[in-house]
């Protein structure tokens, strides 16, 4: 239910646990046409439907090393940088989404067709912690959480939409597809780009100028 290290602070009874982390990676993930979906299935085979998917990200989220951190209705949302060692926390987050995006192909809904999702990753410092007393939720907050929050409602269903932080620090090692510049709520135009996946050197094309920012 929480963080380890948060656990054993609460058992040792302190109270408004917030701490702030200098960089992490955040990861929001939204399906798409839930609405249709949901007056699709009964309520029952919706909510069934949700736990199976977010039960297999779950699963992912502890094979790579992040943290989830809450389901807001039909979304995912989940960090990745949180332990001691946190250093790759972009690669492990970029990592999680292609595999959330693979893991998500493959569900099929009768009547609908294949699921599918949008994806949105941000990376900075966030605050981080517990507060309150009852119904105790880890959560995190910042810019860093409205930025990836963003990222992800202005994608388009399938795609991953990162920052160009992101997309610079990691340009030598993924794929990505220049966006140009969106107008983000709050934050005004922004320079963003889509995930493509890891690069390779039989990458040609689109690949080959990935790197390239403008």
């Amino acid at each position: 239910m929480l963080p380890q290290p948060i656990a054993e602070r609460l058992k040792a009874e302190e109270s408004s646990l917030a701490e702030r982390i200098d960089e992490v990676t955040v990861l929001f993930v939204d399906l798409v046409d839930s609405t249709v979906l949901g007056e699709l299935l009964s309520a029952d085979e919706w909510v069934a439907l949700l736990d199976e998917v977010f039960t297999s990200f779950d699963d992912l989220t502890d094979e790579l090393g992040l943290e989830k951190v809450a389901t807001i209705g039909d979304s995912y949302f989940a960090v990745a940088g949180l332990d001691s060692d946190g250093s790759d926390h972009m690669k492990r987050a970029v990592d999680m989404a292609l595999a959330m995006r693979q893991e998500i192909a493959g569900w099929e809904v009768a009547g609908y067709g294949p699921l599918t999702a949008r994806f949105g990753l941000a990376s900075g410092p966030v605050v981080a912690g517990v507060i309150g007393k009852r119904k105790f939720r880890y959560d995190l907050w910042g810019d860093t959480v409205n930025t990836a929050s963003r990222m992800e409602s202005l994608s388009e269903p399938g795609m991953i939409q990162v920052t160009a932080h992101i997309q610079r620090s990691l340009a030598d090692r993924y794929s990505f597809q220049a966006r140009g510049h969106i107008l983000v709520k709050g934050k005004g135009p922004m320079e963003t780009f889509y995930l493509l996946g890891p690069r390779s050197n039989a990458d040609t094309g689109l690949t080959e100028t990935a790197g390239m920012t403008g």
